[in-house]
């Protein structure tokens, strides 16, 4: 596979997407029913019918732009598409962060490029409690390569990070052991989605043997 080709970045496989999304589709119909038979036994069957739309609409929204999403790396730019496709360039993106969200137990690792107005969160692992999920290596590798291709010290914070990753899969560690693991635990609990400040992430990934 050449450098250019089109490799697939989706942490989760597509049954396991779509199980979630049905998910994420059934608790907001739920929520949204109640709130409408609450609106609906002050305002009347209309107010209650316009409740639930309101409130189940977004969420149906969000449910299927979940099912659909993927993403992808094609040279240095990362592609995801769900409605629409966005585009941002690794190589020229305007900031890069690691993006931990923790949602029913489960805490992702994502790398979240910005650039040209544009946003993509690529997840790199997603872990419960001492096992979880990560990419692949020759995944990781593609996307070390394009981020040391920058050449500026937030590309090469981030590559050193996946190729310390990488090393620490070589060597057998067990989850808990390996950087991505142990960067993402640094955010504190209680927060579904948030930013590590780029010091502490570089500090980290300097302190990794």
């Amino acid at each position: 596979m050449s450098s250019d080709d089109k490799l697939p970045l989706d942490l989760l496989d597509k049954t396991t997407v779509r199980k979630r999304a049905r998910m994420v589709a059934i608790g907001g119909l739920m929520v949204a029913l109640a709130f409408g038979a609450i609106i609906g036994f002050f305002g009347g069957r209309w107010g209650g019918i316009i409740a639930f739309l309101i409130v189940s609409l977004p969420v149906i929204l969000l449910a299927m732009s979940e099912a659909r999403r993927t993403v992808w790396l094609e040279g240095t730019s990362v592609f995801v598409r769900a409605f629409g496709t966005r585009k941002v360039d690794l190589a020229t993106a305007d900031a890069l962060d690691l993006l931990v969200t923790d949602l029913r137990g489960a805490r992702t690792v994502g790398l979240f490029v910005r650039g040209g107005k544009k946003a993509i969160n690529v997840a790199l692992s997603m872990y419960a409690g001492t096992g979880g999920r990560e990419l692949g290596i020759y995944q990781l590798r593609r996307l070390a390569d394009a981020l040391a291709a920058r050449g500026d010290t937030p590309g090469l914070v981030f590559s050193e990070l996946l190729v310390a990753q990488l090393r620490a899969e070589a060597r057998g560690l067990a989850a808990a052991d390996r950087p991505l693991y142990r960067l993402g635990s640094l955010a504190p609990a209680g927060r579904m989605a948030q930013k590590l400040h780029p010091d502490a992430v570089s500090k980290f990934v300097t302190s990794l043997d």
